[in-house]
């Protein structure tokens, strides 16, 4: 998409995001209301830095973009005309699944086998009876997703000609800003430097190999194509959102609402996410955390992705990304 697409709307005096002017290398930005980007290489004299660079000094440099934003006299540019890539890079990218109520509760009577003797609402009722207990026992269920499939937040889509069902997935990303390791719920969020929007692409129809069904799922393949995860426009420091188990998630196909839903409807919260996953992994700064995607996507509606279509993706005070799908010819 084009890069006037991009917007300055989010909450808070400042964000984060990586920009680049045409033909130029991107270079980690500061942005502030009123669409001006102050480029923090020069601002704090470190040609090399990148945002993961930031993330990883962010106890250290948080208090300077603070200074910054609040520097009429300091050296900002429009941001028109400036291309809004991936705000970060990650290393490592986790990804929630089954972890919004409603979510899971659609997609398990959609994919109820044909000779299922239960109608769709005795389903739906068993179904939510398992996710209260799930959220009440149970942990949460996280996979590894991959960085290459990151892509910028207004970038194309291209829909490989072997995914038969691209879906959209619109979700919470949040962003690991102090490493952590076996850390506790109560400390988790301390961990954490801000927010931003991710949109989770699944080809459903390669979610489950037929071939090897004790096995189970093929994350690989069904959500890790090139462009499969648009990611921004910004990173929202964690301060600048008052509550991120209450924010809207929205996504819009071609201008119709088709996901409208608070992260309140998470089983399992940003803080007990981070602390699950720590008990594993080392969180490293600029990791991804995303958290599930609500009510709403494709297979609920009976209406997957097409060449064409345009998604519109936002979430309260995260800004909104666009990005249409291409589909890729058959070679």
């Amino acid at each position: 998409m084009k890069p006037a697409a991009a917007s300055a709307y989010f909450s808070g005096p400042f964000a984060l995001g990586s920009l680049a002017a045409p033909g130029q290398a991107a270079f980690p930005g500061l942005v502030i209301p009123g669409e001006r980007v102050l480029d923090l290489r020069a601002a704090l004299g470190e040609p090399a830095l990148t945002t993961r660079r930031i993330l990883e000094r962010w106890d250290e440099l948080l208090p300077h973009l603070h200074e910054f934003a609040a520097d009429e006299t300091a050296d900002w540019r429009p941001l028109e005309g400036l291309r809004v890539q991936a705000p970060v890079e990650p290393r490592q990218v986790f990804q929630s699944g089954a972890n919004y109520r409603q979510h899971v509760i659609d997609l398990d009577v959609a994919h109820r086998a044909p000779d299922d003797p239960r109608t769709a609402e005795e389903a739906r009722a068993e179904i939510a009876a398992v996710m209260d207990r799930r959220a009440a026992e149970d942990l949460p269920y996280v996979f590894i997703g991959l960085p290459g499939a990151i892509t910028g937040p207004y970038d194309d889509v291209v829909l490989p000609d072997w995914a038969e069902q691209p879906d959209w997935e619109l979700e919470l990303a949040v962003v690991i800003g102090r490493p952590a390791y076996r850390v506790d719920v109560e400390e988790a969020l301390e961990h954490v430097a801000g927010y931003t929007v991710a949109n989770d692409l699944t080809d459903r129809a390669t979610v489950f190999r037929r071939d090897m069904k004790a096995i189970g799922t093929d994350w690989l393949r069904s959500k890790n194509a090139p462009g499969f995860t648009p990611l921004g426009p910004w990173i929202v420091p964690a301060a600048s959102i008052a509550d991120p188990g209450d924010l809207r998630v929205t996504l819009k196909l071609n201008g119709e609402t088709m996901q409208d839903e608070s992260t309140g409807d998470m089983l399992f919260g940003i803080a007990r996410l981070v602390s699950y996953i720590s008990r594993t992994s080392r969180l490293l700064p600029g990791d991804l955390v995303l958290t599930g995607s609500p009510a709403g996507n494709g297979m609920h509606w009976g209406r997957l992705l097409r060449d064409g279509d345009v998604m519109e993706g936002s979430i309260t005070g995260l800004g909104v990304q666009r990005t249409r799908c291409l589909r890729e010819t058959a070679s």
